[in-house]
């Protein structure tokens, strides 16, 4: 079972300074190595105290010679908003200097306020990404890059430093809409999902990618990667009690900064599908959605965690998981504590129980076919 650490670099206390918010972040990705988590990994966002990580293979490349093992992950690179000869050139140094610990997430992204500042129309997100992705892989596979346009002409070029090794399998895409299922199915690239809502009412969607991949090539999907806030602690009232105020303010941040009570997604090309979201919004109100995120989220003692993560399993089977401990303004020492925690009395548990249910259920199914 593959489990990670996500950091979003927000900032909902203003009291906090920026550099301590960067700080705080990059200790505690060092520290999961330490730790034992699998990977660690950074967003890309720009210009507000939603999320400010503006370059996170940068970022990577200072985790990356501060630790020996841990795979380092973009969740995501937002094509729209780089060059996709910029993005290959990095992601193959990077791949160089760790040997092989890179993994690539990628986005379009969403936010207006951020393709404005990029000087991107928001409209051509689905264009420029479905253009860009097919020429950053072939750049990471054979070292070379081209591209007829029309948003990236790109003459035949050769990238040094060439490939480490392949990236097939280290390849992620985030995705919650049928498009971009049918763009990772495309590309022969896993999903991550960040979870706004809680995984059995998400199911449909995952099963949608999982049935397009088995149709499509002839082999199975990878599991999808589930990024979700995560709070641990010993005493259950004060799980639930922290859990309830970060998320809150979080979900709140995302409101927020994506405008998701807006009337644009109507007219927004290739976001059509968010203005129903953006009605219900409205309509009802956002505490509903609210809730939703809440439940997704994982939160609580170290034994209510690992049942969250049963019940998870038995509704998707095998799955990955990558966790957020810092967010909602929650203070760094509480977000260590939860880290620590979760890594001491959690992770290794749910190992054993995750692979225990995988193995039963291949036995279960080679059984059947017998």
């Amino acid at each position: 079972m593959h489990i990670g650490v996500n950091f979003g670099f927000g900032r909902a206390d203003t009291s906090v300074s920026e550099h301590d918010i960067v700080k705080n972040e990059t200790g505690l990705a060092v520290l999961s190595e330490e730790l034992g988590f699998d990977s660690v990994w950074a967003v890309e966002h720009h210009f507000t105290d939603y999320s400010f990580c503006p370059d996170n293979l940068q970022w990577l490349a200072y985790v990356g010679a501060k630790t020996v093992r841990i795979k380092l992950g973009t969740g995501g690179v937002i094509l729209p908003w780089n060059d996709p000869l910029r993005v290959a050139e990095k992601l193959m140094l990077l791949d160089n200097l760790t040997e092989g610990r890179v993994i690539f997430g990628m986005g379009r992204g969403l936010a207006r306020s951020e393709f404005e500042g990029m000087r991107i129309p928001v409209g051509e997100s689905r264009e420029r990404f479905d253009e860009m992705l097919p020429m950053i892989i072939q750049g990471l596979e054979t070292g070379h890059m081209e591209g007829a346009g029309p948003h990236y002409v790109q003459p035949r070029v050769q990238i040094k430093p060439g490939p480490y090794a392949s990236f097939a399998g280290r390849m992620y895409t985030v995705a919650g809409s049928e498009e971009s299922m049918v763009a990772a199915v495309k590309n022969r690239i896993s999903v991550m999902s960040f979870l706004v809502r809680p995984v059995d009412k998400l199911v449909d969607t995952f099963n949608l990618f999982n049935d397009k991949w088995r149709a499509t090539w002839d082999d199975e999907p990878a599991p999808v990667c589930l990024n979700v806030n995560m709070y641990c602690h010993p005493d259950p009232e004060v799980a639930k009690e922290r859990m309830y105020k970060h998320v809150g303010a979080f979900w709140q941040q995302n409101v927020d900064h994506y405008e998701f009570t807006g009337t644009h997604f109507a007219t927004q090309k290739g976001y059509e599908r968010y203005d129903e979201k953006a009605k219900f919004f409205r309509e009802r109100g956002v505490e509903q959605a609210g809730r939703d995120y809440a439940d997704a989220a994982i939160g609580g003692t170290p034994e209510q965690i690992l049942e969250k993560l049963d019940w998870i399993q038995s509704i998707l089977g095998r799955y990955e998981l990558v966790v957020a401990p810092a967010f909602g303004g929650m203070p760094y020492d509480q977000a260590e504590a939860s880290l620590r925690l979760f890594a001491e009395e959690v992770a290794p548990k749910a190992r054993i129980a995750y692979d225990a249910r995988v193995a039963e259920k291949k036995l279960a199914s080679s059984g059947a076919s017998a």
